[in-house]
Order: C-alpha cells, then structure tokens, then sequence
C-alpha cells in the first residue's frame, strides 16, 4: 500500500472520532483516538507486509508504546473528567475539527519510519540494534515519569510541582523518553531505507521534537505552571537548578565571590 493511502486512513479515523467528540462535548476520546490511530495503522501495514522477524520486533514495539499510552491517557482522562487544552476550542466546531485534522496527519508523519520499512526489504545493522536500545530506554524513560507524576498528583494535597524521582533531573522527562523512543525507531528502520527514504522518514524524529519543544508539548506546560507557581520562590529554583528536557544533575547555587580591595 502506498505510503500516502495511510495518511488518508488516519485523517478518516480522527474525522470519524471527531464527529462524536464534537456531538458529546467530550474529551474522552481525544487521546484515545491518538493511540488508536497508531495502532491501527501499525497493523494494516504490518498485515500486508512480506513476513520478516525484524518487522515482527518493530511492529511490537509501535503496539507497546501506543497500549502505555493510550491506558495511561485513559485512566488520566477518567480522573481529570476534562482536558483544559480544549477549553473555549471543543465549542467551535471549526477550531475543533482544525485539532483533529491535525491530529490524524501527526500520527502520520510521526509513524513515516515504520510504514516505509514494512514496505522494504529487510537488511539488520548494529545500527538496527542500538535503535532498539534506544527506543527500550526511551519507552521506560516516559513510562517511570508519567507513573512518578500519575502518583503525585493522586497524593498531592498542596497542589505542587512534582520535583522528585525524574522530575528531580528533569522538568519533562516524559518528552525525553518520548522523543527518544521516536529516534530509536528511527534508527531501527534506517538500514532498511533507501537514501530518499532515510530523508523523507527523518521528518519523524524531527517533527515529534519540534512539536514537544516549541509547540504543544513543553511551551504550553512551561506557561501553565509559570502562572499558578511562577511567582514562587520554590518554583524559581526549581526552574534554576533543573534541566528543561534532558535528565541532568541539578545545578548548583552560583556563590558571588567578594573582592575587597
């Protein structure tokens, strides 16, 4: 199946998803519809794809990182009731629309390393080994972080920032996981590729980090907290001393020195 044929087997199955979100008013299957497009178009092409062992690999790999996701924005769902990022936007049926379109063509360009290599013929690489490393971490990066923040969150009655476990290292640890799952698939497929297709599937990795960096991901959480904590002193040093993506040890006080003369 040509690889554009998914693009449009995403953008329907958000559509489809949209036209009940929309009539319901409900953000229940938003993020579920995230995760179901993914493993919905992971299996399509694995089925008609020529047998090979590596694509089994890859194919569970896709099905385990979109199963955590998916049961995991499940259970948040359930316990929040409502998503903010749609307030004013789930009432305006274009605004709406305009988020679920974008919605289907994301988990398109983001799946480009996977549904080219099911279509190619086979050839494993060290490369093809450290990518599944890679995503290996990755996965158990975003996994531990979002479980650290799900427990926090169930227990915090001073309504704080969690800035223990990863989050001690790291402000999103779970984008860093997520990105570097992305990279590892990548990677995983590379060998695989044609030149032209190392170039077109390169889009993945990069658009999933330009999207977290600068976009939805860490941008609008940055501003969310900036506004509710933003004036504390506690959540200023929190901001100093702790990476913005990558886990990395605090740092430490800049001490003035004092010259006497």
């Amino acid at each position: 199946m040509n690889v554009l044929n998914y693009l449009l087997i995403a953008i329907s199955i958000n559509l489809l998803m949209f036209l009940f979100a929309y009539k319901f008013k409900t953000d229940k299957l938003t993020d579920l519809s995230y995760a179901l497009t993914f493993i919905l178009l992971t299996l399509i092409s694995f089925v008609y794809s020529k047998y090979a062992e590596f694509k089994l690999i890859l194919f569970i790999m896709i099905i385990l990182w979109s199963l955590r996701l998916g049961i995991f924005l499940f259970i948040r769902i359930k316990k929040i009731k409502k998503d903010r990022r749609f307030d004013g936007i789930r009432e305006n049926f274009f605004r709406f629309f305009q988020f679920w379109l974008l919605q289907g063509i994301t988990v398109w360009v983001i799946l480009l390393p996977p549904l080219i290599f099911f279509s190619s013929e086979i050839k494993v690489s060290l490369l093809s080994w450290l990518g599944l490393a890679i995503w290996f971490i990755g996965l158990t990066i975003e996994t531990i972080s979002d479980l650290q923040k799900y427990q926090f969150n169930k227990h915090n009655k001073e309504d704080k920032w969690i800035s223990t476990g990863l989050w001690k290292y790291s402000r999103h640890p779970n984008y860093f996981g997520e990105i570097l799952c992305w990279i590892g698939v990548y990677l995983f497929t590379f060998s695989s590729l044609t030149s032209i297709q190392k170039i077109f599937a390169l889009n993945s990795p990069i658009f999933i980090t330009i999207l977290l960096l600068f976009v939805t991901g860490i941008p609008k959480l940055e501003n969310y907290a900036n506004k509710k904590w933003g004036k504390l002193k506690e959540y200023k040093e929190y901001k100093r001393k702790t990476s913005i993506l990558i886990p990395w040890f605090s740092k430490k006080k800049s001490q003035k020195r004092e010259i006497t003369i």
